[in-house]
């Protein structure tokens, strides 16, 4: 391989101190003049880097880099910045952080009354009969401490439907008028896997869960190309400039796969992309018929499916072993066990990667226990791949006589640091103190020998990695609170939060050859912050910039003046 090559020669020249004869070796970019962190445990600091192609071609002291160097290659003194191998989001939905920029966005929204004036103003806006819809709500820290119903929503435009999704993308809000026209009402049988809430009466309060939100899916239009297009040139430049290389992108449409692809492939995508399918769209099968699917730049691959256990636990809908201790409920499954396990054993057969949703213990738990009965009934002969790298998405609460399985069982948890550090406003009421004990267990997993994949879930959180990074290290909401029994001693080291957002995330993708440290003959992934992650003090971290952000070798965000 020609970057083989060009590493090797460019490691014997350093090494050597004979660059007047390094031929065609010239470096194309080279960093400089601030804090370089490899992620790389035998070499965690160098001073300087350089990138041929989309290559690392030396990584070492000031001096050494020198002989990379001619009147073509660009320099980039970072003054003083922090440079980082690249930040991979490593649970996000990349079409829905686009569409969030291209509808009604709610996550700011305090209170019922701060809602019906919000969606107020656009439906001062809209056309008679038009959707007015939204997402990202939560209520858990209102005043009103309720849900909204569909009472609140109907004297807005009472001729319009109305739907707005919760920022966990678990539950909704209808008014009336949506409820009416898509024939839900009190008769109307709760699906499997969902929910619809009821008043006192017995009459729907426009509250509807998980499988049941799909009974209003009649007003959605499916969306067009040009739309999803748009979509994602604009998730991949919001999360160029967040300092994101790449993502992992969770439950993508088997049909977007090619529009992805020719979207990196032109340029207009800069983004490292994981995809991990939607698992329950009939198209999967026949789409990894013809094996694993990459773009021809390569910054796209496509080898995993995505499944859902249970709901989420603001909404109680994540299956719990006990009832919540807040409702007469013990939350709800969203995929039955037959049908599963056929995805499960033809998986390991295909060598498809299978990443499934579960949040509540009793999710967490059946979820080892169905991963473990499909590697029981297929061996490792059977197998495309050996190792097939499962992953537990979110592995939000977990019972602690299961904290180990993960390692035995070879099973990655995915987990999103943000969730904590929002849910700790609620997850007490939800679960009781006793269940905290196995609640978003960071520094126990690790401890058990587990590595942990880092993400944001966005569009359910901000998705930015600053945010992320705090969280991980403080185990504390913005404001720096933390209340009481959330087990400060979770939160992680910096050294692991920097893994959990590089390194492991390369594992977690079968990547780690290529990406994930700062090492020679690597891909050319960075990125670039005006503070110090790992050393400066972390209120501090929410307030650094991103400076640059840069995918195999090509610089795909700036800021200006840097």
């Amino acid at each position: 391989m020609r970057w083989l090559l060009i590493a090797l020669t460019s490691l014997i020249l350093a090494a050597c101190g004979q660059a007047e004869d390094r031929g065609q070796v010239t470096a194309d970019l080279v960093f400089v003049g601030g804090y370089i962190y490899t992620a790389d445990e035998g070499n965690s600091r160098v001073d300087a880097v350089a990138v041929y192609g989309d290559r690392i071609i030396y990584a070492g002291i000031r001096s050494g880099v020198e002989g990379f160097i001619d009147e073509a290659t660009q320099i980039i003194n970072l003054n003083g910045a922090a440079m980082y191998p690249g930040f991979t989001d490593g649970h996000g939905h990349l079409l829905g952080i686009g569409q969030r920029e291209l509808t009604l966005n709610l996550e700011d929204i305090a209170s019922i009354v701060d809602l019906v004036e919000r969606v107020s103003e656009r439906a001062a806006e809209a056309k008679p009969g038009e959707l007015i819809f939204g997402r990202g709500w939560i209520e858990t820290h209102w005043p009103e401490g309720r849900f909204p119903t569909r009472q609140d929503l109907d004297p807005i435009a009472p001729d319009n439907p109305i739907i707005l999704r919760r920022a966990d993308g678990h539950a909704l809000v209808a008014n009336s008028r949506a409820l009416s026209d898509s024939g839900v009402d009190r008769d109307t049988p709760i699906p499997f896997g969902g929910d619809i809430l009821k008043d006192e009466n017995g009459e729907p309060t426009g509250i509807l869960i998980d499988r049941a939100m799909a009974l209003v899916g009649g007003h959605f239009d499916a969306p067009t190309i040009a739309y999803k297009t748009q979509a994602y040139e604009i998730a991949g430049q919001v999360y160029a400039a967040y300092g994101w290389t790449g993502i992992h992108n969770m439950g993508i449409a088997p049909a977007d796969v090619e529009l992805v692809e020719n979207l990196s492939d032109n340029g207009t995508l800069g983004l490292r992309v994981y995809n991990s399918l939607d698992g329950n769209n009939p198209a999967v099968a026949s789409f990894f018929a013809g094996g694993i699917h990459s773009s021809a730049n390569g910054l796209i691959q496509t080898r995993s499916i995505k499944l859902y256990m249970d709901g989420a636990l603001g909404s109680r809908g994540a299956a719990l072993l006990e009832p919540y201790s807040d409702a007469d409920s013990s939350g709800l499954l969203v995929m039955e066990k037959d049908q599963v396990m056929k995805i499960l054993l033809l998986s390991l057969r295909l060598g498809i990667q299978v990443n499934t949703h579960a949040i509540g213990d009793r999710g967490n738990r059946l979820l080892l226990d169905w991963y473990e009965e499909a590697f029981d009934a297929v061996s490792v002969g059977e197998r495309a791949v050996g190792e097939p790298r499962w992953r537990d998405e979110h592995t939000q609460i977990v019972h602690p006589d299961d904290l180990k399985r993960f390692v035995s069982l070879g099973i990655i948890p995915s987990m999103q640091p943000s969730h904590a550090i929002g849910d700790l406003h609620f997850a007490p009421s939800r679960l009781g103190q006793e269940r905290l004990y196995g609640a978003y267990a960071w520094q126990s997993l690790i401890d058990s020998g587990a590595i942990i994949v880092g993400g944001t879930d966005a569009p359910v959180e901000r998705g930015d990695p600053r945010i992320e990074f705090y969280a991980a290290v403080t185990r504390q909401d913005l404001t720096g609170f933390s209340g009481e029994g959330w087990h400060p001693e979770e939160a992680v080291s910096r050294a692991d939060a920097l893994k959990m957002f590089t390194a492991w995330p390369a594992y977690a993708s079968f990547m780690e050859d290529d990406l994930g440290t700062i090492e020679l003959g690597k891909l050319a992934d960075f990125s670039i912050f005006s503070g110090d992650f790992m050393t400066i003090p972390v209120m501090e971290i929410l307030k650094a910039d991103t400076l640059m952000t840069v995918v195999s070798g090509r610089i795909i965000y700036r800021a200006e003046g840097f």
